[in-house]
């Protein structure tokens, strides 16, 4: 039932997912139990996160839980096809191939929709909104499903607001597993090392504009100040922009920023982010990316028609060259640059932030029937449960708070 682009390319992808494996201790850990106690039996789930082996290994852990697993990406440009022939292999229904145009990229998650999910992963909102649309027909047997991006859970209250939540939905995102450590420390580095990856250029000395400070940019202006690039933080909330400041960061609005930035990094959520008069005035070779969810931060379009010319000029880099000469040049086609041009979050980070999926999914299927359609945080003893675990398998101990303590923190008599 898989659609791949080639199952030749399965050996490459089972080496990927096995050097990964090794490396997401708290993953294993659940693993290990879900594999006793089966709590997916009689359960179909479909995935649709970026394909590639971390998430292959999340599809993995699922089925060892007992559910039938069918696993798709959310991102056209950051599947990986040995690692889904890879998973085709292993038995998973699997609909993904690299680079297939939107109309395909959809006809791909209608595919997996097909299996009629009890349960949902979703990285965006794709499978949501098919489900609460074109797709409903399939969502008859929905018990619930997690959401894995801040963007998403936006979409989320929206639907809840609007009273057209398909399901229940767990805040995956906003767990302390997931912002605090996968969107500050794994965007920051795997942002910057697809960068560096796909440009082969120099970060220090550079002035990096950083769009949005957020738990993702604020990864990605630590991880750019720390490689000795001169950081500009632009910002809509004051508050955030008050603080990237303490960090000493230069705050102000982008279209001052346009004019002095080598390196612009979107990481906001929003839309027209850099639009037509920033690209007007720009230094010539200045680099654009995004390391938001969806590719309408940098406006690509515009800055098509504005092109006199449009030439390849690094794998994953495209030049626009202008009528006045200049030329800047757009990674990954203004779509997530950490994944579209490079490997996304490393392995330690996604063990974590799939740790949070795999059990607020088992929180789900134990609560199955009890639940409102609306958008739930996943509980803290999940989060907390987590962190331990993450503690260990680092050799790392913290201290415990004694009964007297708890009484007194809890208490208003002393």
């Amino acid at each position: 039932m898989s659609i791949v682009k080639d199952m030749s390319l399965a050996p490459s992808g089972h080496q990927k997912i096995r050097w990964v494996r090794d490396f997401m201790p708290a993953l294993s850990g659940i693993e290990e139990r879900f594999r006793r106690e089966k709590p997916f039996a009689g359960l179909t789930i479909a995935v649709s996160v970026h394909l590639e082996a971390k998430t292959a290994n999340l599809g993995l852990v699922l089925r060892e839980g007992g559910a039938d697993v069918h696993l798709t990406g959310c991102n056209p440009l950051s599947t990986q096809d040995d690692v889904a022939a890879a998973m085709a292999d292993l038995g998973v229904d699997t609909y993904g191939v690299y680079g297939v145009d939107m109309a395909g990229y959809e006809n791909l998650l209608v595919e997996t929709l097909k299996c009629r999910p009890h349960l949902i992963v979703d990285d965006g909102g794709d499978l949501i909104s098919l489900l609460g649309d074109r797709c409903n027909q399939y969502g008859e047997r929905l018990i619930g499903g997690c959401e894995e991006t801040t963007t998403g859970i936006h979409r989320l209250y929206a639907r809840q607001r609007a009273g057209i939540l398909p399901c229940p939905m767990m805040a995956v995102n906003d767990a302390k597993a997931k912002h605090y450590y996968d969107n500050k420390y794994g965007t920051g580095q795997s942002t910057m090392d697809a960068i560096m990856h796909t440009t082969n250029l120099m970060v220090a000395g550079k002035t990096v504009v950083v769009a949005g400070y957020g738990w993702c940019g604020k990864g990605i202006a630590m991880r750019a100040k720390g490689m000795g690039a001169n950081v500009i933080v632009c910002e809509v909330d004051p508050f955030k922009a008050l603080e990237a400041t303490m960090e000493n960061f230069r705050v102000m609005p982008m279209d001052q920023a346009a004019r002095l930035g080598d390196l612009f990094i979107t990481a906001t959520g929003c839309k027209d982010i850099i639009v037509k008069r920033h690209f007007q005035v720009m230094k010539d070779n200045a680099l654009l990316c995004n390391s938001g969810h969806f590719d309408c931060e940098v406006d690509v379009a515009a800055l098509g028609e504005m092109a006199a010319e449009r030439f390849d000029r690094r794998a994953n880099i495209r030049g626009y060259r202008l009528p006045d000469g200049r030329t800047l040049n757009v990674l990954a086609e203004g779509r997530l640059v950490n994944l579209a041009a490079g490997n996304g979050h490393p392995a330690e980070i996604m063990d974590m932030s799939f740790a949070v999926q795999a059990l607020s999914l088992e929180w789900l299927a134990k609560h199955r029937g009890e639940l409102e359609k609306k958008v739930y945080n996943v509980p803290d003893e999940i989060d907390d449960q987590i962190g331990r675990v993450k503690l260990a398998a680092m050799g790392l101990a913290i201290d415990e708070l004694t009964q007297e303590q708890r009484d007194y923190l809890a208490g208003w008599e002393a």
